[in-house]
């Protein structure tokens, strides 16, 4: 039977000790090269020092000399073919993100080394599930970063907006006609469609109901009109 290929990235000597024990007696699991510097793995993924066994999958400690650069190392291995199973004694979302950005395909606390050998298999054949936590952490940063996106958006059109348009808007999306509206600003039926070309050119958005509509989305109208007038 052919074993599978594992290079550990780990700085704890002890830990690593360990667990170069444990996996070397799963038959169909082999631990050819190990590495505790980032310089280490990069020389033999570069072909420098290569060891006669290349990887089928690396187990990267996501933290080496207390620092995260077992993400920068994921990007590398998995760019040279390798399938990437993430290490730590941590579960910090940001890192967890970064991993996966990063070509990893796994994610394993430490703590929990008796589920590596499965881990380790399932990454070989390119089937690994993401763990229940590994995924709610995601989708956490995931719904971060799209409400980061969606703030950035609406300043950016709040920026594009003025008081007077958005006011304007906010009158269409109550259902209001030009006229109607014309009538409520006191301001002749031109202003109103002056005002409203202006929006579609600023939105480069096709009518005023989608204007008002993309405005709401944006929650730039909760507030409700004054008796301003253009």
């Amino acid at each position: 039977m052919d074993r599978i290929r594992v290079w550990i990235v780990e700085d704890d000597p002890d830990w690593l000790r360990g667990l170069i024990a444990y996996l070397n007696k799963e038959r169909d699991i082999e631990v050819v090269w190990t590495a505790s510097q980032a310089d280490m793995v990069r020389q033999a993924l570069n072909g420098d020092k290569l060891q006669s066994e290349p990887a089928d999958v690396v187990l990267m400690d996501i933290m080496l000399d207390g620092r995260p650069d077992g993400v920068l190392l994921a990007e590398e291995a998995a760019s040279a073919g390798a399938r990437v199973i993430m290490l730590t004694s941590m579960e910090e979302k940001e890192l967890i993100f970064r991993s996966f950005q990063a070509g990893a395909i796994d994610y394993q606390i430490k703590s929990e080394f008796e589920a590596l050998p499965d881990a380790i298999r399932s990454a070989f054949r390119s089937q690994s599930p993401i763990n229940a936590a590994v995924a709610e952490r995601m989708r956490e940063e995931f719904r971060r970063l799209k409400q980061l996106e969606r703030e950035f958006e609406a300043k950016k059109l709040g920026d594009l907006i003025t008081p007077s348009e958005l006011q304007l808007l906010d009158l269409i999306d109550q259902g209001y006609t030009q006229p109607q509206i014309a009538d409520k600003l006191v301001v002749s039926i031109r202003t109103v469609k002056n005002h409203v070309n202006h929006i579609l050119k600023k939105l480069n958005l096709p009518g005023s109901r989608e204007a008002a509509s993309k405005a709401k989305e944006m929650g730039l109208l909760n507030k409700k009109d004054g008796d301003s007038t253009m």
